[in-house]
């Protein structure tokens, strides 16, 4: 993780589709690192970087911590979804308090939904070869 925060921290993980978040929440002043980078050069989309700091808005917290974040796998969208799902529990973890509120807004459950494997016989998962009757 990032050398330049210290001291106590509360962690969490957050997955979606193949993608997985390492999160950390240290006290601090609202300085977010995703791979060791700030925010701003790591995602390009405002809409994003909303999301993914959704659970410190609704829980009025988006100023007193400073997270450091390590996300593999995926695509840019999944990966938000999983720090997202990591900070929500991470924040569960320094009060519990919160997890009705972030559970109300739908933002401590995994979605679970992964792609399909694609079985023998077919040309993908569901889609079959076309059928001829002559």
């Amino acid at each position: 993780m990032t050398k330049e925060f210290k001291g106590q921290y509360f962690y969490a993980n957050g997955k979606r589709k193949s993608a997985i978040a390492k999160v950390r929440l240290y006290k601090g002043d609202g300085k977010v690192f995703v791979n060791e980078r700030d925010i701003k050069e790591w995602q390009d989309y405002k809409e994003q970087t909303q999301k993914i700091l959704t659970p410190l808005k609704v829980t009025g917290m988006d100023g007193n911590f400073d997270l450091s974040i390590k996300v593999i796998g995926g695509g840019h969208n999944a990966q938000a979804e999983a720090i997202r799902l990591g900070i929500a529990k991470a924040l569960v973890v320094f009060d519990p308090t919160l997890k009705g509120t972030l559970k109300k807004l739908g933002l401590i459950s995994r979605d679970q939904r992964v792609k399909e494997r694609k079985k023998p016989g077919l040309k993908s998962a569901r889609r079959a070869p076309q059928f001829s009757k002559r």
